[in-house]
């Protein structure tokens, strides 16, 4: 079997994964509030801004932190939306060890990836 045919067997498995199904379905249920929906996404893309700014050596912009924080507390108020947050987190983190396991077969350091 070539590396690319185990590549897709893995991601095949990885839609199977308790935490993947976990992950979708909860993305679903907390996506369905067009608000929620609306600050997930901005959520998503501060937090984004923020971790390249810090990868290139730079400072996070105060104002940007502190939106973030502001909806990240708004999220934490909604139990779908929290859930669905921890959900995406504990999906991220199997990733990242999944990286790491290959980044550690290959003698790569993925530490960028994996945020160690």
């Amino acid at each position: 079997m070539s590396v690319y045919d185990m590549a897709h067997s893995l991601a095949a498995e990885l839609k199977k994964s308790p935490e993947y199904l976990d992950y979708i379905r909860l993305k679903e249920i907390a996506e369905q509030n067009e608000t929620q929906k609306a600050l997930l996404g901005e959520y998503k893309k501060l937090q984004f801004q923020l971790q390249v700014a810090m990868a290139g050596g730079g400072a996070p912009d105060p104002n940007e932190m502190e939106r973030l924080q502001k909806i990240s507390a708004v999220l934490q108020m909604s139990a779908e939306a929290g859930q669905y947050m921890l959900a995406e987190f504990r999906f991220q983190r199997m990733l990242a060890d999944i990286y790491k396991i290959l980044g550690e077969a290959a003698g790569v350091d993925l530490d960028l990836l994996t945020g160690n």
